[in-house]
């Protein structure tokens, strides 16, 4: 069993649990009225590669990134400080040690915009994104293979007034994502799919990204997900005409969380040009 299969089966019987201690209908009725105008999708159309700094406890790979008694709220005010235009908050339980919480929490610490990232299978969970003060969920394309449930819960989070940051691998799932008329798509240099080596550990392609563009319309937003760690490959992600990096690992290890923050969301003295670095990426 892969990594993702996994997830995805724990992943439902968590649901089911949940919705044996509140029902759909009771968690439908305490959705909040959404009073605000953020908006995670416009965060990431302003001017520049936006950083999307990530707060999750553990992962798979690298065990626990935080201690068990970490506040979320340190986390987001160094973010807020390192010049972060979106967060997001892992909420998945059994490998990220992530609640719902947790995102409630940075709801009340910062007024920036929250993505819900979660393996999500279930429409339980698009509203629970939206009543815990989740801006976007992500969608995972490996994860919901059958278009109807794809299309569902895209619309369902859409509908709620969520923006939905639909993630790619590769080619068959962007032309999922482009059919679906997706206008923010995530590509995951990481492939979950794949048996590791070692215990959690996986293959990360962190040229994915660039290589995915090609012949992607220019209305859509793109996320570069997985696998970055520093200012440079943000600066060849942005000349590619990226407009997100989402950053976990690479925030959650620094010694100054708030100094790499700041270091990943300045830009470079010295520009880097699109075609170079689209032909790197295309010749690694």
């Amino acid at each position: 069993m892969s990594f993702l299969e996994e997830v995805v089966s724990l992943t439902k019987q968590a649901v089911a649990k949940r919705r044996e201690d509140q029902s759909l209908d009771e968690l439908r009725a305490s959705l909040p009225i959404k009073s605000d105008d953020r908006s995670f999708l416009r965060a990431l159309r302003e001017p520049g590669i936006s950083v999307i700094a990530e707060f999750k406890r553990s992962s798979p790979s690298k065990s626990a990134l935080a201690p068990p008694d970490a506040l979320i709220e340190t986390y987001v005010d160094e973010y807020v400080r390192g010049g972060a235009r979106a967060l997001s908050i892992l909420t998945e339980g059994h490998f990220f040690s992530g609640t719902l919480e947790d995102l409630r929490a940075a709801r009340r610490r910062t007024t920036l915009p929250l993505l819900r990232k979660d393996f999500i299978v279930d429409e339980y969970q698009v509203y629970e994104a939206a009543q815990a003060g989740a801006d976007a969920v992500l969608l995972i394309a490996a994860v919901l293979e059958k278009d109807d449930e794809l299309s569902t819960l895209y619309d369902l989070a859409r509908t709620l007034g969520m923006d939905v940051l639909l993630e790619v691998r590769g080619q068959t799932e962007l032309q999922r994502a482009l059919s679906l008329g997706a206008d923010l798509i995530g590509i995951n240099n990481r492939n979950l799919k794949t048996r590791p080596s070692r215990p959690r550990s996986f293959e990360v392609d962190t040229s994915r990204t660039i290589k995915l563009l090609q012949g992607m319309p220019e209305t859509v937003t793109v996320v570069a997900e997985s696998g970055l760690t520093e200012r440079r490959e943000l600066d060849e992600l942005e000349a590619s005409q990226v407009d997100g990096a989402l950053i976990g690992s690479a925030l959650m290890q620094a010694p100054d969380r708030a100094a790499k923050c700041l270091e990943l969301t300045q830009a470079a003295p010295d520009s880097v040009d699109v075609a170079d670095a689209r032909q790197h990426a295309l010749a690694s």
